[in-house]
């Protein structure tokens, strides 16, 4: 690969954290689904039996938790609201519409993007201390029936929420051309940079005059 228009924007570690979650979410996701909608009951298969799905899911689930708990702690700082996120989202619209026109001065992650990191880190935790209340075979017993049925409900509700927090993700990574290889191979273009995070390239990717290329996360 050509670096020199290019730029290490996610290392390694973190693509490596990103597509296990994202298969071990897959794997949930659709075992879920196969339990909230009758029809949908073919998904289970993906975990094989049905006796083999109800075990695996909550054990595959908690590695999602955790990995997402590490990309937390690694991706958080990037993620703050900042001021210059307000020129954003009065762009939205543009945005959307994939027009570029305007400077939005947009720091590693978009606003957008900022949204979407909170929702799902919020909605795995409650998926998460919900799915330990009903978990039958360890942790179910120590809670009363009531609660157990409220916290299936917030369980279903919190998995319903993420899938389609995940689908809007995949959606934008797809529309904004140049994400998913970003996400593949780590490395997006300068040009990319420039139009889509230009606080980011002239803070942290732009090179001072005279000074040598270098490369950040």
């Amino acid at each position: 690969m050509d670096t020199r228009n290019s730029v290490l924007r996610t290392k390694f570690f973190d693509r490596m954290c990103h597509w296990t979650m994202v298969a071990c979410f897959f794997l949930v996701a659709m075992s879920g689904l196969s339990w909230f909608f009758p029809s949908l009951n073919w998904l289970g298969n993906v975990l094989g039996t049905p006796q083999t799905a109800r075990i695996l899911h909550p054990f595959l689930g908690t590695v999602v938790f955790l990995l997402l708990v590490v990309m937390f702690f690694r991706f958080v700082h990037h993620n703050l609201l900042v001021k210059t996120d307000m020129i954003w989202f009065r762009h939205v619209l543009d945005v959307l519409m994939n027009k570029h026109g305007e400077k939005l001065r947009i720091g590693k992650y978009n606003a957008g993007q900022k949204l979407l990191f909170w929702g799902i880190m919020s909605l795995i935790s409650v998926l998460f201390f919900t799915g330990i209340v009903i978990w039958r075979a360890y942790f179910a017993a120590l809670f009363p029936i009531p609660v157990i049925r409220l916290a299936l409900l917030a369980h279903a509700t919190a998995g319903l929420g993420l899938i389609l927090l995940v689908v809007g993700h995949i959606y934008m990574g797809l529309w904004v051309r140049g994400s998913i290889t970003g996400m593949l191979t780590g490395y997006v273009s300068r040009a990319w940079a420039r139009q889509h995070h230009d606080r980011w390239y002239d803070e942290e990717v732009k090179p001072a005059p005279d000074a040598p290329v270098k490369h950040h996360s």
